[in-house]
């Protein structure tokens, strides 16, 4: 059987319906070895941190923030995988944005669900071949329109960084855009990983430079 580094590949398999996660175990077979479980993004964190696997494999839509929140917390550690129904181009670059190895629709068939995992567990990314289509067609928009590498900011992302210009603290633009301090925080992180910023105040001087205040 194909492993890695001669076993089984350790996998912490994240999604908050228990029937699918026991379908995702039997597809997996003996190539892959379910080490923990978890049914939502917080369960799936702290499994990950616990079991080190060699792979994450998490739905996109679970309580908690979701399998978002599990690649921002887990990406500089773990390869984290996507599993999920969603095919839009805006989930799948937010996704790759924040760090994920892989990004695979849940109506992959087994075997190819398999042999998937199997690269990404090696650090090689994955995308089920329609969405890898968006992710190139991406890339190559930004080339030539003269983008700088960065992934485009979401009508959210733009509405909440020009309030964080104008100074106003995270509570204060949640209470203007009827969101939490933390879903703030959220956007702000995600905007920062997409334009490859560091820091706060890096993303103020890209706001004012770019007009968003």
């Amino acid at each position: 059987m194909s492993t890695v580094a001669g076993r089984a590949v350790r996998v912490v398999v994240a999604d908050d319906h228990q029937i699918w996660r026991a379908g995702i175990r039997a597809d997996l077979g003996e190539s892959f070895a379910v080490v923990g479980e978890a049914e939502d993004a917080p369960g799936a964190i702290e499994t990950a941190r616990r079991e080190r696997p060699d792979l994450v494999l998490c739905d996109l839509n679970m309580p908690g923030g979701g399998g978002m929140a599990v690649v921002q917390a887990l990406a500089a550690e773990l390869p984290v995988v996507v599993l999920t129904v969603s095919e839009s181009e805006r989930d799948l670059l937010d996704v790759v944005a924040a760090g994920a190895v892989g990004y695979l629709l849940k109506s992959t068939r087994s075997d190819d669900l398999r042999a998937s995992l199997m690269r990404a567990a090696e650090g090689e990314p994955v995308f089920s071949p329609q969405l890898a289509a968006l992710l190139i067609g991406e890339y190559r928009r930004l080339a030539t329109t003269g983008g700088d590498g960065s992934l485009p900011l979401s009508e959210r992302e733009r509405e909440v960084l020009a309030h964080v210009a104008r100074g106003e603290s995270y509570r204060t633009v949640g209470d203007a855009l009827f969101i939490s301090p933390k879903t703030v925080e959220n956007h702000v992180r995600n905007a920062m990983a997409k334009l490859h910023l560091s820091r706060r105040h890096e993303l103020i001087r890209w706001a004012v430079d770019h007009g968003i205040t």
